[in-house]
């Protein structure tokens, strides 16, 4: 590899006379019209298109390879010079150019390919010049070797400070493009719905086609290490936001409902309901309220929530201070009951409520005899009285039953589970705990 310190570059030279080097230059620079016949014949992304243009950039390109080896011959001629000077007698840093040529390829949408056949046609032609030169004077076979190496150093620092630009480019692009895409997301999800045209200038700096509708999926941070989803270029993420969550165009197709079940494996997330664009941050709410609610047992924890599966809990649920006031004031008949007792009743009320007043099916449901129900609901109708049949007072209570169930299983976390489990389970021992409770109602006197 060449080297732009001049002692390395001629440490081991053989000398070559002056006057030789100076045929051998004008030479050199006689090759550039070659050059540039030889890489339109063999490279056809530089091939002869009639644009002046890019007529001119090839005969640059191919100079400032010629000028590099002009740069090497003068420093072998010339060992105590510092380096071969421009037009305007600077000295000149051929590696930032080069850097330069990768990183136009790549901003003109190319890859390197091109640019390395060109420079290998260079160096075939300027091998051929050489060893027609070395015929017509007195060269030794060591200085045209040595000339012939200095052609592949040449090569070859214009191919690795090439793919340097190039990579460099391809990086602060792809940088450029996920941080526009970032700016993208912050309008999306901005606590002001965006205005149409910020959004769609926004979008169109992303390159990010801007959907008919969207929704924001909210992801529960499960503890580190959490695996990042993979998930297809068109949905756009915002993992580093402090609640992370995705952007999904179009969510309700089957294509991208497919992406999200796989995607989001091993994840809980919610998916907001969809909505236009610029309603992004009122998907994600809900999504974000979803999430809440499964954490606190008034929605069931699933992997993946969707939205619009449960909406009348989201609607029901939004305010929580509000609903722990409706509770309180709903079931204060309950209050005064051992904690046994009020969760049995308070069971049978919502099972009550939930199967529209009917007893056997109320009783189906709790795996307890009809009459064992028929006589909780005296016991009820006492603590209630006409409330339990009124409309609107119906409606509270369910309310007020299901947040109540919620805040009874976070209260008494896994025992709780395995509670309701108990009871939804159609198993023997249901059966013997149903006859139990129809001897207590027999014992008790109570039927109906």
């Amino acid at each position: 590899m060449a080297t732009n310190d001049a002692s390395a570059v001629g440490w081991s030279a053989p000398r070559i006379p002056a006057a030789t080097v100076e045929l051998l230059r004008a030479d050199v620079l006689r090759s550039a019209a070659e050059m540039v016949r030889e890489i339109e014949r063999q490279v056809p992304e530089y091939g002869p298109a009639g644009d002046p243009t890019s007529a001119r950039a090839l005969r640059r390109g191919v100079n400032l390879a010629l000028r590099r080896y002009l740069d090497l011959l003068d420093r072998h001629a010339h060992p105590t010079a510092v380096g071969a000077a421009d037009a305007t007698g600077g000295a000149t840093d051929w590696r930032e150019i080069y850097r330069a040529v990768g990183a136009n390829e790549m901003r003109a949408g190319r890859s390197l390919d091109g640019l390395h056949a060109a420079a290998r046609a260079c160096a075939r032609v300027a091998n051929r010049r050489l060893r027609a030169f070395a015929a017509r004077h007195p060269l030794s076979p060591e200085a045209v070797a040595w000339l012939a190496e200095r052609i592949f150093d040449n090569i070859d620092d214009i191919a690795q400070a090439s793919t340097e630009g190039y990579a460099q480019a391809r990086e602060a692009e792809a940088s450029g493009h996920e941080r526009r895409r970032r700016q993208l997301v912050d309008v999306l999800l901005a606590d002001a719905p965006p205005s149409v045209p910020a959004l769609t200038a926004a979008a169109a700096a992303a390159r990010w086609r801007l959907p008919r509708r969207l929704a924001v999926v909210a992801i529960a941070a499960l503890g580190p290490p959490t695996p990042t989803p993979r998930l297809v270029p068109e949905m756009l993420t915002g993992y580093d936001r402090p609640q992370p969550c995705l952007i999904v165009p179009d969510p309700e197709s089957h294509a991208q409902v497919r992406v999200l079940v796989n995607g989001l494996a091993g994840q809980h997330a919610a998916v907001g309901l969809a909505v236009p664009p610029t309603e992004a941050a009122a998907s994600l709410r809900w999504a974000r309220l979803a999430l809440d609610l499964a954490a606190n047992g008034l929605l069931p924890r699933q992997p993946l929530i969707w939205c619009r599966d449960h909406l009348a809990a989201l609607a029901v649920f939004q305010d929580r201070a509000l609903i722990a006031a409706l509770s309180e004031r709903q079931l204060a008949p309950l209050a005064r009951l051992r904690d046994d007792r009020r969760a049995l009743l308070a069971d049978t009320l919502l099972a009550w409520l939930m199967f529209n007043m009917n007893a056997n099916e109320v009783a189906a449901q709790l795996h307890v005899h009809p009459q064992t129900v028929r006589h909780r609901l005296r016991q009820l109708t006492d603590l209630f009285g006409d409330r339990i049949r009124d409309p609107q007072q119906r409606l509270e209570l369910e309310i007020a039953l299901r947040a109540e169930r919620a805040r009874a299983r976070r209260a008494a976390g896994p025992t709780a589970a395995t509670r309701q489990r108990r009871r939804s389970a159609p198993a023997g021992g249901a059966a013997v705990r149903g006859a139990a409770d129809r001897r207590r109602t027999r014992q008790s006197g109570g039927s109906r």
